[in-house]
Formats: C-alpha cells, sequence, structure tokens
C-alpha cells in the first residue's frame, strides 16, 4: 500500500525533530567541526540533508557513518541525502570509550582499501570515533608515522584526552612507543603486541571530565 502524502510528510517532521532535538542536533547547526584531512579524506559531525548536498558538491563519493545503523531519524534522512545525491552510505561501528578491537582495526584496513575517494567519515560530534578512524587511515592505508595519527586526537576537533575517550589517545601512544623502538609496522604490532584488554584496564580518566562530555553534552 502506497503512503498517503499527509503521512509522508509527517514521518519526515518526525524524522527532523529526532535529529534537531533527540539527538542534540541544534548543537551542530552552526559548527560542522568539518575538515578535511588531505586530498582524499574528510571528517565532520553528524551532517544534515542539506550539508549531504553541499558535500556532494565537493565530490565526495562515500560517506562513512560510524555510528552503526541506528534506524533514528538522523539515519533515515542521512540514507535518504545519500541515495538522492549518488553517495555511497557506508554503517561502520566504532567505539569512543573503549580500546579499539583488533577485529575492527582489520575491518578498518580494508573498509579503506575498497571503498572508492574522497570520502567523508562522521560520527556524532566529530570528535573522537571520528579521530580513531582518521587516525587509522593514516597508519593502515596511508602507512604514516603515528605522530600524523596521533595529530587526528587532538582538541582541534573536540577531542578531550582527560575523558574516558583518552583511552584512544593511549592506543595510538602505545604504538608510537613501539615504533621508536624498531619502527616496527602498525598492522603488526596489532598482530602480535596490542593487548587492548591491558590498555583498557591500565587507562585513567578524570571522573569530572568524563560526566560533563557524557551527561551534560551529551557526548557518544
Amino acid at each position: 500500500m502506497i503512503e498517503s502524502s499527509e503521512k509522508i510528510k509527517f514521518n519526515r517532521i518526525l524524522a527532523w525533530f529526532d535529529m534537531i532535538v533527540k539527538d542534540h542536533g541544534f548543537l551542530r547547526i552552526c559548527y560542522h567541526n568539518f575538515h578535511q584531512i588531505d586530498e582524499k579524506l574528510y571528517r565532520s559531525n553528524m551532517p544534515t540533508p542539506l550539508r549531504i548536498k553541499k558535500y556532494s558538491k565537493l565530490g565526495i563519493k562515500t560517506i562513512i557513518n560510524l555510528r552503526g545503523v541506528r534506524k533514528d531519524g538522523g539515519w533515515l534522512l542521512e540514507n535518504e541525502a545519500c541515495e538522492n545525491y549518488n553517495i555511497k552510505l557506508i554503517d561502520f561501528r566504532a567505539r569512543s570509550r573503549a580500546a579499539p578491537e583488533k577485529d575492527m582495526i582489520f575491518k578498518a584496513e580494508k573498509l579503506f582499501q575498497s571503498i572508492e575517494y574522497p570520502a567523508l567519515i562522521h560520527c556524532k560530534s566529530g570528535a573522537d570515533r571520528a579521530g580513531i578512524m582518521c587516525a587509522l587511515y593514516f597508519l593502515t592505508y596511508k602507512k604514516k608515522h603515528p605522530i600524523n595519527a596521533k595529530k587526528q586526537l587532538s582538541w582541534k576537533y573536540l577531542h578531550i584526552k582527560w575523558a574516558k575517550p583518552g583511552v584512544l589517545d593511549s592506543f595510538v601512544e602505545e604504538y608510537l612507543k613501539q615504533y621508536k623502538q624498531n619502527k616496527m609496522k602498525f598492522i603488526d604490532w596489532v598482530k602480535e603486541k596490542y593487548n587492548p584488554e591491558k590498555l583498557e584496564s591500565n587507562f585513567r580518566s578524570v571522573w569530572w571530565v568524563s560526566r560533563l562530555l557524557d551527561d551534560v553534552l551529551k557526548r557518544e
């Protein structure tokens, strides 16, 4: 049965309300945390359909959504906009408050090798998950010095290392130490040396900074 135009309009209003109000999209109306990382990659916070239209004019071919499949208003609107502007949307789950899993790292490596560029990476705020994925992009795809990866986890992108997402800084710094010792390749380090459980158990955040990000600013 074909939906009536009134029902379609009502569902779109609900989707926009969900994205702007429930998902705190009003905080992202003016500030997009949008940055070009290199000639192939951009990063930002959760985009609106109007922003996706703008990004299509920049030539962006792929958008990687690090929030995964959510079925909320923002996700539905993003899917629709990507279809309208001929952009490939990829849902890829990443975490901001835990050490990156080995399996996620290997999947990210394959992802960067398979997508069409230029590409945009986003999460909710564009600070933490976008940061670690851009770091992995430099480490796995571009084969850059880990200092380049470390720069993706910066206050410039609203990343705060003293809160729980600081475990991502510890991850990159752990590899940087190994790299300084013997120039070990990143993927080899992940396979042979990296222990996410140990890294996570050793990390300590500042409790009030974490409360500020999680409870007041509602970061994911």
